[in-house]
């Protein structure tokens, strides 16, 4: 029987209900952690997880300060890009999740969020506002344009910023010179309610890129492999994402009758077939979340 789902229209709910259920299920959000500037000249710094970047070339990062849920009020950080539409886009790691936490206080604007955090306030180089000297990573940014997506109550304002300079902190980024270590990084994202979660450790894992060659796709498997209970769809996109001339051959499947974990099971079971098949499913399953795809590979096949 398959899971029941609850079908909901947004319009159905009052704002504050439905709010809840959006952020909840779009997760996890990285945090756009922005220093802002007002025309006086004083300083605003919160944190916002409706962000993402748009392009490299050039390079665009957008992020959204919403109207607030409760009276439509709009955010410090809207009003100052109107009027300095320039900012800073801050990257957070796990080591001041607490502290940007704190910046997202609704203090009277004018009130400088960097004294109340406890941040190091640096000059920009290319910008007026100022950056955190604790991020990570940090990109100066002119605001190119601010689109209204409503007038309602949590309606969002989509702040579209090109990227003038950035600032990577030297340890995270990788020794080729090129590109950022994840790990180093230990960047948070936003989940609903009071949750985040940390971008490091055992929550990163990667997935071979199909656009590097051409996998053969879920419905070219062999059916025994497509159709079995013990293989999961993410297991069935790893063997799917092999070319069709990197599948091993007979011949090579049959000498691997010879591999001591692949014989052992093969005589344990001689027997009893259904049971040697589950059993080399299950051992081309371990094989395949190991990464050793075309070991996998080999005794699935030897299951058929």
């Amino acid at each position: 029987m398959s899971t029941p789902f609850r079908s909901i229209v947004p319009s159905d709910l009052k704002p504050a209900d439905w709010h809840p259920f959006m952020v909840g299920a779009v997760a996890p959000r990285p945090v756009a952690f922005v220093s802002t500037q007002a025309a006086d000249g004083s300083v605003n710094l919160s944190p916002y997880s409706f962000f993402n970047c748009f392009g490299s070339n050039p390079p665009i990062l957008a992020f959204s300060p919403a109207n607030r849920v409760r009276d439509n009020s709009q955010k410090h950080t809207l009003q100052n890009v109107r009027e300095v539409p320039e900012c800073v886009i801050h990257i957070c790691d796990y080591a001041m999740v607490e502290q940007m936490s704190l910046a997202s206080t609704e203090y009277e604007r004018g009130i400088n969020e960097f004294v109340k955090a406890g941040f190091t306030q640096v000059p920009s180089q290319q910008v007026r506002p100022p950056r955190v000297l604790e991020a990570p990573a940090a990109f100066e940014c002119v605001v190119e344009q601010v689109i209204e997506l409503g007038q309602n109550n949590g309606a969002g304002n989509l702040v579209l910023c090109r990227v003038v300079l950035a600032h990577f902190r030297q340890d995270i980024i990788l020794p080729s010179g090129v590109g950022i270590d994840p790990q180093k990084l230990d960047a948070i994202a936003r989940l609903g309610g009071d949750w985040y979660t940390r971008a490091s450790g055992s929550s990163l894992f990667e997935v071979p890129k199909p656009n590097r060659h051409l996998g053969i796709g879920i419905d070219q498997l062999p059916e025994h492999m497509r159709t079995s209970d013990l293989l999961t769809g993410n297991n069935l996109g790893r063997l799917a994402n092999i070319e069709a001339q990197s599948i091993p051959s007979a011949e090579e499947v049959e000498a691997f009758r010879q591999e001591p974990l692949v014989s052992y099971t093969l005589n344990k079971f001689r027997d009893e077939p259904q049971q040697q098949r589950q059993e080399l499913m299950l051992l081309g399953k371990k094989l395949l979340e190991e990464g050793r795809l075309l070991e996998a590979w080999k005794v699935l096949l030897l299951a058929a």
